[in-house]
């Protein structure tokens, strides 16, 4: 019993934690766009590896968009979860430019 190799659940979160960075909530503007698409909407939380954030239109898990939070430049990032809700949608956003957060090729 002693040799899981599965860690307790507080080691994953802080795991998770160190691989995006501490997170901060925040409440600003943030524009995504991807080729025809452009929208807006506030940031919840951000972090080193990406960010969370209530958005009016619908955005495609499949797509790559450039994310401009505030006055800084846009970043790359993809969806790596997304959560329907009545007014709109959250997304949780990770940026494609910081090591770690992108899975590597496995060609």
């Amino acid at each position: 019993m002693g040799d899981s190799k599965t860690p307790p659940p507080g080691e994953l979160k802080s795991q998770r934690r160190q691989t995006g960075g501490a997170r901060h909530e925040s409440s600003d503007r943030v524009v995504i766009r991807a080729d025809s698409l452009e929208t807006s909407g506030w940031t919840l939380n951000v972090s080193r590896g990406g960010l969370r954030a209530v958005v009016e239109d619908p955005l495609d898990p499949e797509a790559e968009y450039q994310v401009a939070v505030g006055d800084a430049p846009a970043r790359r990032a993809r969806i790596a979860w997304s959560r329907r809700e009545a007014d709109g949608q959250i997304v949780g956003l990770r940026f494609l430019d910081v090591e770690g957060s992108i899975p590597p090729d496995e060609s």
